[in-house]
Parts: structure tokens; sequence; C-alpha cells
């Protein structure tokens, strides 16, 4: 098993938010860039207004990995309208993968169908054009049993209006890695709660994300049924992969 093809190296900080200019914020996603090449990761993930850079970079090269980014990020309380045209735009730039951040909250609040309109129409969109979509639940937002009902939840919006068929290209992911915690709780993927998405969501498939930064977690999380990873730690991780096998 090569685990460089479940990554999706991952750098989505603004320049503000990494205290850096913009000049040197785009560098970094380019050295990103460069190490998602050199290490044949499935994918990079950005923020969208990089993936002209991203895009050209990688053609230079002829690089088969794969551009994503994320919609609504991090908080997910945009309009449905708002994430549609925001996704219009990221496809137009150049992105294969789109990773909505679901309103998580008005879920929370009951609003079962504006949930189930955006699962809907975030779907369409990206099928029609031949795009992957993720669905950003936020776990470390809700109780285990919210996690169960919104898993079952996207699994029923998206089998009953787009078939199992479609089932490969739609993605329940677990967190941005961006939500504040008021606990030393961990604000990303954890064992129990992909276990919880993996028994609910399946045949969609599954991304962990945020708080996976070594080999042996990565390891977990696939034995899991998690299908991606989404890291900032994706060389370590590669790293630690490249030593255990020598050891072996």
């Amino acid at each position: 098993m090569k685990i460089n093809q479940f990554l999706d190296a991952t750098y989505l900080k603004t320049a503000r938010q990494a205290g850096l200019s913009e000049k040197e914020n785009l560098h970094k996603v380019l050295q990103l860039t460069e190490e998602a090449i050199a290490n044949e990761y499935k994918l990079i993930m950005i923020r969208a207004r990089y993936i002209g850079n991203v895009k050209t970079a990688l053609a230079v090269v002829k690089s088969p990995v794969l551009i994503g980014t994320v919609i609504d990020f991090p908080e997910g309380n945009s309009t449905t309208d708002e994430k549609l045209q925001e996704a219009q735009k990221a496809m137009y730039a150049g992105a294969h993968e789109l990773d909505f951040v679901l309103n998580y909250n008005a879920f929370k609040a009951g609003d079962i169908s504006l949930l189930t309109d955006e699962i809907t129409q975030c779907t369409a969109l990206c099928l029609e054009h031949h795009k992957v979509v993720k669905f950003i639940i936020e776990v470390a937002a809700l109780s285990n049993e919210e996690i169960i009902v919104i898993s079952q939840l996207i699994k029923k919006v998206v089998l009953e209006n787009f078939g199992e068929e479609n089932a490969k290209n739609v993605f329940v992911k677990s967190s941005t890695g961006f939500f504040k915690m008021h606990t030393s709780k961990s604000n990303g993927a954890t064992i129990e709660s992909m276990k919880l998405i993996s028994k609910n969501a399946k045949p969609l498939k599954i991304k962990a994300a945020g708080g996976v930064r070594d080999y042996p977690m990565a390891l977990k999380m696939l034995a899991l049924g998690v299908d991606r990873i989404g890291t900032s730690s994706s060389k370590e991780i590669i790293n630690e992969a490249h030593n255990t096998n020598l050891e072996h």
C-alpha cells in the first residue's frame, strides 16, 4: 500500500492567518506543490485564490496531482446560492475536488430542509461538472448522535437523488481543522468520530481531516475505512512510512 495516494496535502491559511505577506504565502503554497509533485500525493488542497498558480506549476511537469479547494470555509454559514457561486468560480479556475463546509449550525438548530437542499444542490453541481464533492460536517461541533444523524442524512440524500453509482464521487469529511475549541479536545478527526462516520456514511467515501499528523495514526484511519486523509503533515507521514518499511 502506497500511503501517498491517500493524502490530500493541505495548506489553507490565508496570508493574514499565517502572519505573512501575500507573496510569502503564495511561496508556501508553491513549496507544497513541489512536495506534492515529488511525493506523488493524490491531491493538494489550497485556497481558491491559488488554484491558477498551482494549476500552472502542475502543468509544467505534467503532474497527475489533483487540485482541491474549500468552499464557504471555515464557518459554513453562507446561503446555498452563495456556496454554488463560489464553487462555480473554483471549478472554472481548475479545481478537481470541492470541500464544502456544510451549514452544521443550521443542522444543530433542526433545519433539516435547509441542509437537505444544500447537499442536493452542491452535489448536483459538482457531479454535473464531473467533480468530486466533499461535505465537511465539523465533528468537534457535534455530539456523537449528531455525527450519526448528519452522516446518514448525507448518504440518504445522495443515494436517493444521484444513485449508488455516484457514491464514489461524494465524501463525508470530518473537519475544517479551524474550529475553535474551548477545551483540550481535538478539533479534528478522531478514531471515535471516524468510526461513526464510516458506519453511517458508507458507501459514500470518507475523508479524515485535522489531527492526522503521523504514519501510525494514518494507518489507523485507513483501517477504519477512511478513503482520504487531509493533513498538513504529509511529508512527515511519508518519511515515517519510508523509514518503517526500511526497518521491515
